[in-house]
């Protein structure tokens, strides 16, 4: 049975897919192969150095710096933790680091790292100077977590062999290298991972006009035709989030294509986003969702974050780490000690009047 096993650089892999399947029925395997015209898409359309990365210039003008004085003194790039909301490049900054050092970039997830020998196996395979990058660092265990300092801070990696009493600790030294995390919620780091890291950036929103700058790349990328007003106005409803951008510019050129004549205006954009329920201030149907039942079931709050959950049948964590941060940054909701508050931008956005009596939350 093993032997029927396929091959990755010599290792047999149990796949796990001849479970429960019903007689005579072939096992279903996505080839991930069918994917790749669009990743390398999506790939192609991040800038590829740091002088392309619009709009963080604190951030890109310190990590220049010290890129090339790491060069210089012919030593890894200290390690670098990269805050921020979903889609603002993070992924992107660590690509980036690692072309701007020369060298080679390994890529996993806090949630795929379950077990140390998860951490273990990319840390000991590792090349000299090699970029680490973890993304969603804050979904690490306290464990893997544990074996991330030693590592960090002494370039080595206790291994722990034997059981019980005859258990002993060997140390294998480790590859110089530069860990970066990425995370959306930084608050949740424990402070020792967090002091670990020698540089450490939060990312911001994009300004419309950075955004109309990256539409107007990644259209040329996608050899759509498009002028300013329609990459402005793409760039308008992208929630300050180049990824949302990218995607909305996507869309955009499928409407523009079977609706137009191919050109992205002014016109053909809004059009384009009306029909994607974007509107004006660059929320969705979600977004208003939420805004119409706090407005319309709790009369403008103070409500809760399970109670909302419940209410429009999201899970809190896509409350508080999708909808809410844009919101908050439109000033349109409150956090407040008794729960979440519609705001007057909200109210006037809604087309609504304010309640009587809502003016004292203001």
């Amino acid at each position: 049975m093993e032997d029927d096993l396929p091959e990755i650089d010599g290792r047999r892999i149990d796949l796990g897919i001849q479970a429960d399947l019903p007689e005579g029925a072939e096992p279903r395997v996505h080839d991930a192969r069918a994917d790749l015209p669009d990743r390398e898409l999506d790939r192609s359309l991040r800038p590829p150095t740091l002088e392309d990365f619009v709009n963080q210039e604190q951030v890109t003008g310190q990590l220049s710096v010290f890129i090339e004085a790491a060069r210089r003194r012919g030593e890894p790039l200290d390690h670098v933790l990269l805050a921020g909301p979903p889609g603002l490049g993070k992924t992107s900054l660590a690509n980036i680091v690692a072309a701007e050092m020369g060298v080679p970039l390994v890529q996993t997830a806090g949630p795929a790292l379950e077990k140390k020998g998860d951490v273990a196996a990319f840390l000991t395979s590792l090349e000299p100077g090699s970029v680490f990058f973890i993304d969603e660092i804050h979904r690490l265990g306290r464990a893997i977590e544990e074996t991330l300092y030693p590592a960090m801070e002494d370039g080595e990696l206790p291994v722990v062999l034997g059981q019980g009493a005859g258990a002993r600790t060997v140390t294998l030294p480790l590859p110089p290298f530069t860990l970066i995390g990425a995370t959306t919620r930084s608050g949740l780091l424990t402070t020792p991972l967090r002091d670990r890291f020698g540089v450490t950036h939060r990312l911001e929103y994009y300004s419309p006009e950075h955004l109309t700058e990256i539409v107007v790349r990644s259209a040329s990328i996608l050899e759509v035709e498009i002028d300013r007003d329609g990459a402005l106005e793409i760039a308008r409803r992208s929630r300050g989030t180049p990824r949302v951008a990218n995607r909305l510019l996507k869309r955009v050129r499928d409407f523009a294509e079977v609706e137009g004549s191919g050109h992205v205006d002014g016109g053909v954009a809004i059009a384009a986003l009306e029909m994607l329920e974007v509107d004006s201030a660059g929320l969705d149907r979600s977004d208003r969702a939420l805004l119409e039942v706090i407005a319309d079931r709790f009369g403008g709050g103070p409500v809760g974050l399970s109670t909302l959950s419940v209410a429009i049948g999201e899970e809190t964590d896509t409350i508080e780490d999708v909808l809410e941060p844009y919101l908050l940054q439109l000033g349109m909701m409150k956090r407040t000690p008794r729960g979440r508050v519609l705001t007057r931008s909200a109210w006037e956005h809604l087309g609504r009047p304010v309640p009587t009596g809502h003016e004292s939350l203001f």
